[in-house]
C-alpha cells in the first residue's frame, strides 16, 4: 500500500514537473536511460509525434503511459531547444530464479508454477510479483500439509541491470490430525462415525497412506459419508450445524470437530398401490422393495420391474474452506460448513423423498410410473406412503 501512495506521488510530482514548460512544436524525440527497451517502445507510448504540438495534458499522458507499462522506476520529460527528452530508468530483468533448501518438490515444476502468477526469467523484476511467488510456493507446501513453512527471499543485483532471486525454504514439519470429534450424536456411537472417515489421526499405515494429513477434498468425501450414514437409517432431518478445523501455533498438530443434530429416525407404516393396474396387486408387491416398518431410506429407489422412475432428493455437503495463509492464526480458519440439497430428475419425474413422524402420521402420494401396458389408459398409477416415526 505504501509502494502504492509512493508511486502516485511520484506520478503527480513528475507531471506537475512536465507541466512547467510551454507548449513548443516537437523538433526531435529523444530518449535517455534505456538499457534493454527498444526506443521505439518508448514512441509507441508518447502521445505526441515530431511536427506536432507538445502541451501539458500531452506531458501528463505520456508520464502515465510509460509508468503504467511496469518497465520503468522513473520517467521524466524535458525539453532542449524543442528536443523532447525522455529520460527513463528501467526496472531490473530477473536473470536467474533459485532455490534452497527445497526437498518436497521438484524446482523445475515450481517455477513452472511460477511461471502461472507471472514471475519467471526474462521478466521485468517486480516487488508485487515476488510476493505472489513467495504465496505460490507457500501454497504448493500448505498443500502438503507443511504450514509452517517458511519462505526466505533474496535479490542480488547484477550487471546490466538484472538480478538474481533466490528463495531460501525452511520446510517445517508435516502437520498430523491428532483429534476428530464429533458432538450431537446419541443413537451411534462417536468411534463408529468416525470410523466412516478417510482422514484420521496417526496409526500404523498413515506414513503410506497420508490420511493423518488434513485435506479439504477429503474431508467433504467424509462428512458426505456421514450424512449418507444416518439418511440411510432413516434420519432423515440429520444435518451438520458446522465443521471447525483447527491447527496449534506450531503448526504442527490439526483439530476436527464436527457439530451434528441427528434428528429424529423417520420409518414406513404401510405402501398402498393406486391406479388401474393389470397385475394383481400382490404381485406388484413383490416388486416393491420399500416394506411397512422399513427405516426410510432417503436413497432407496421404489422399484417396478426393470424401472427406477423414483429418485429422492440427496442432500450433498459442500465445505465452502479454504486453507489458512501462511502465518494466520487458528481462529482464522473456517467456522463452519453449510449443507446444501439438490434435486435429481429420472424419466421426467421429479422424486421426493417424504415420511411422517412417529407422534404425527402423514400421508403423501408419490407418482411412480409403470411400465407399458400395466395400466389400462393409464400411463401413471399412484404409490401412496403412509409413513410414521
Amino acid at each position: 500500500m505504501k509502494g502504492l501512495l509512493l508511486r502516485v506521488i511520484c506520478l503527480f510530482v513528475l507531471a506537475r514537473a512536465a507541466w512547467a514548460f510551454e507548449p513548443f512544436t516537437v523538433r526531435d524525440i529523444r530518449v535517455e536511460g534505456i538499457q534493454r527497451i527498444e526506443a521505439g517502445t518508448v514512441f509507441s507510448y508518447l502521445p505526441v509525434k515530431v511536427g506536432e504540438t507538445m502541451t501539458d495534458e500531452k506531458a501528463s499522458q505520456a508520464i502515465r503511459a510509460l509508468f503504467g507499462t511496469g518497465f520503468f522506476r522513473d520517467v521524466r520529460l524535458e525539453v532542449d531547444r524543442n528536443v523532447l527528452v525522455v529520460v527513463v530508468e528501467e526496472r531490473p530483468a530477473i536473470a536467474s530464479i533459485d532455490f534452497v533448501g527445497m526437498k518436497e518438490f521438484d524446482k523445475e515444476q515450481v517455477k513452472k508454477g511460477l511461471r502461472d502468477v507471472g514471475f519467471q526469467e526474462g521478466r521485468t523484476f517486480d516487488r508485487a510479483q515476488l510476493e505472489r511467488a513467495e504465496q505460490e510456493i507457500k501454497r504448493q507446501y500448505l498443500t502438503r500439509g507443511k504450514y509452517g513453512v517458511v519462505v526466505t527471499t533474496t535479490v542480488t543485483p547484477l550487471e546490466r541491470n538484472r538480478v538474481g532471486i533466490n528463495f531460501g525454504i525452511d520446510e517445517g514439519e508435516v502437520a498430523r490430525i491428532r483429534s476428530i470429534n464429533i458432538v450431537g450424536n446419541q443413537v451411534y456411537a462417536e468411534k463408529d462415525l468416525v470410523a466412516l472417515f478417510v482422514l484420521r489421526t496417526p496409526g500404523w499405515f498413515t506414513w503410506y497412506t497420508k490420511n493423518d494429513q488434513y485435506s479439504r477434498q477429503k474431508l467433504q468425501g467424509d462428512l458426505e459419508n456421514l450424512r449418507s450414514y444416518y439418511m440411510n437409517r432413516g434420519f432423515l432431518d440429520f444435518n451438520i450445524d458446522s465443521t471447525q478445523v483447527s491447527i496449534t501455533p506450531d503448526k504442527r498438530d490439526i483439530y476436527i470437530t464436527v457439530n451434528i443434530s441427528e434428528g429424529e429416525k423417520y420409518t414406513v407404516s404401510d405402501v398402498k398401490i393406486g391406479g388401474d393396474p393389470i397385475v394383481a396387486e400382490e404381485e406388484l408387491r413383490k416388486l416393491i422393495t420399500l416394506k411397512p416398518g422399513d427405516a426410510f431410506i432417503l436413497d432407496a429407489d421404489c422399484e417396478l420391474g426393470d424401472e427406477r422412475p423414483i429418485r429422492h432428493v440427496r442432500h450433498s455437503t459442500d465445505p465452502e474452506q479454504r486453507v489458512p495463509t501462511p502465518g494466520q492464526s487458528p481462529d482464522g480458519w473456517p467456522d463452519s460448513i453449510g449443507p446444501k440439497e439438490t434435486k435429481t430428475k429420472s424419466n421426467g419425474h421429479v422424486g421426493r423423498a417424504a415420511a411422517g413422524k412417529a407422534s404425527d402420521r402423514q400421508h403423501e402420494d408419490r407418482r411412480v410410473s409403470l411400465p407399458d401396458g400395466l395400466a389400462r389408459g393409464k400411463s401413471e398409477a399412484s404409490l401412496s406412503s403412509h409413513l410414521a416415526l
